[in-house]
C-alpha cells in the first residue's frame, strides 16, 4: 500500500461527519487479542504513517486487508508504553520526557522496529483535538491497528487554562464511554519549555498508571 501524502493543515471550517464522532460501544463477539477495551476488534492496519492529515489531525485510513505475521516484520514489543498523538501538538514530546516512555507521535506502533505494543492516546482538550481523538478511537475499534497493540488509556490535555465549555465536556463524557480516560490541567511551565517543582496531582496518576505499564503489572 502507498503511503498516502501529509499536507500541511489548511484552514476553512469542516462540516461534522458521524465518522467524527466516537458512539456508545456495541456487543461485539469476545475475542482474544488486540486492544484493551470491551469492544475490541483485531485487525491490522497499513504502513505506520497512514495516516493523513487534515486541518484537525490527522485521518486515519480505512480499514486495511488482513497481513499475516510473515508480512508485519515481527512483533510489537512487550516491554515499555509509547505515546501516540491523535494530532499535531497534542503533547507527547512533553508527557514522554516527563512521565517517560517512547514518543511515536501521529502513527501507530511499529513492529519492525520493536516499538511497544502497549499505547497511551493524547489529545487536547479543543475541539479540533477531541473530533480527532474520536477517529483515532474509532480507527482502533475497527481494528485498523498494529496486531497485539494495545490501548492502555486516552490522555487529555488542557489546552487553555479554566474550565471547559459545556460542549466540549460533553465530548469528553462521550469519549469516556469508549475508553478509560486521564486529564492532564493546563501547566504554565511547560507552555514555555520549563520545568515544574510539583506535578498536578493528575499529572503523577498518569505517571504512576505509566511504571505500572513499564513494570509488566497493567492489566
Amino acid at each position: 500500500m502507498q503511503a498516502t501524502s501529509m499536507p500541511p493543515p489548511g484552514p476553512g471550517p469542516r462540516s461534522e461527519h458521524p465518522a467524527d464522532s466516537v458512539t456508545a460501544p456495541v456487543a461485539r463477539p469476545p475475542v482474544t487479542s488486540g486492544m484493551a477495551m470491551p469492544d475490541e476488534a483485531v485487525g491490522y492496519p497499513g504502513p505506520p504513517d497512514a495516516a493523513d492529515f487534515g486541518d484537525d489531525g490527522p485521518r486515519w485510513q480505512s480499514r486495511q486487508p488482513r497481513l499475516t505475521r510473515e508480512m508485519t516484520n515481527g512483533a510489537l514489543s512487550g516491554r515499555g508504553v509509547g505515546w501516540v498523538a491523535a494530532h499535531g501538538g497534542a503533547g507527547t514530546t512533553t508527557l514522554a520526557a516527563v512521565l517517560s516512555g517512547i514518543d511515536l507521535g501521529c502513527r501507530w506502533p511499529d513492529p519492525a522496529r520493536d516499538e511497544p505494543a502497549r499505547i497511551i492516546l493524547v489529545a487536547r482538550t479543543h475541539a479540533q483535538g477531541l473530533r480527532a481523538a474520536s477517529r483515532a478511537l474509532n480507527a482502533i475499534r475497527e481494528g485498523r491497528h498494529p496486531a497485539g497493540m494495545r490501548l492502555v488509556a486516552l490522555v487529555l490535555v488542557a489546552d487553555a487554562p479554566g474550565s471547559l465549555p459545556r460542549p466540549l465536556a460533553g465530548r469528553i463524557r462521550l469519549l469516556r464511554s469508549a475508553a478509560p480516560v486521564h486529564r492532564i490541567p493546563w501547566i504554565a511551565p511547560w507552555r514555555l519549555g520549563k520545568k515544574t517543582d510539583r506535578l498536578p496531582r493528575q499529572v503523577v496518576k498518569v505517571g504512576q498508571l505509566v511504571r505500572s505499564v513499564q513494570e509488566g503489572a497493567a492489566r
